[in-house]
């Protein structure tokens, strides 16, 4: 079963509480996000394997340990995906990042594929899934069905808000991807919209209604 790792932080309830205020700019939005997307990134990655290697200080050799070889894919679903990806790049700065373009059927509800770019090398990658909101959970699960085409075995889903009904559906279509969530809120609504959430987060992002 995967597993649901919320993080509970008094930095990131802080800037939570910034984002789901209605009267957040676009500019302080924004950058909030790439705050929360940062802690959220330090606590994702604490799986990944380390190599030791030996380094002079000014004083003497020292043991140390490395991220070594480890190759790392950030892939936003895209578009509000794209306001996490910066800030964890800055932290891996080896990175790549692919690309999935979804949309959500307003009737349906279900995802439709619009856009997929992948490094080549993807299926040898960790790849770290990243979208502000998993609300349905079916653009999310479609996302980690097309990464799986690519032949990949390591997959993490970042979220910063999610709903019960979303993980549900991860944990049903993928058992073996682990959440890492901000907060899990308490429902969705009759527009599938994220009780009490912070509205879309692709609009607040970049400023478009």
């Amino acid at each position: 079963m995967a597993e649901l790792h919320v993080l509970n932080h008094p930095l990131i309830h802080h800037k939570l509480a910034v984002l789901r205020d209605k009267n957040t700019g676009v500019k302080e939005f924004r950058e909030v996000v790439g705050e929360i997307s940062t802690l959220m990134c330090y606590e994702a990655t604490r799986d990944i394997p380390t190599v030791d290697v030996e380094v002079e200080t000014p004083v003497a050799m020292a043991r140390v340990k490395t991220l070594g070889d480890t190759k790392v894919t950030i892939v936003p679903i895209l578009r509000a995906g794209l306001g996490m990806v910066d800030p964890m790049i800055k932290l891996l700065p080896s990175a790549r990042v692919g690309h999935i373009g979804l949309f959500r059927d307003p009737d349906t509800h279900e995802p439709i594929k619009y856009y997929c770019k992948m490094p080549d090398d993807i299926s040898q990658s960790r790849v770290f899934i990243v979208d502000p909101m998993l609300a349905t959970g079916g653009s999310a699960s479609a996302a980690i069905t097309f990464i799986k085409e690519y032949g990949c075995k390591s997959i993490t889903l970042v979220n910063i808000i999610a709903a019960p009904e979303g993980i549900a559906v991860i944990r049903r279509d993928h058992p073996d991807v682990n959440i890492y969530a901000a907060a899990v809120d308490e429902r969705l609504n009759e527009n599938a919209y994220i009780v009490p959430g912070l509205g879309d987060a692709g609009d607040r992002i970049f400023g478009t209604k």
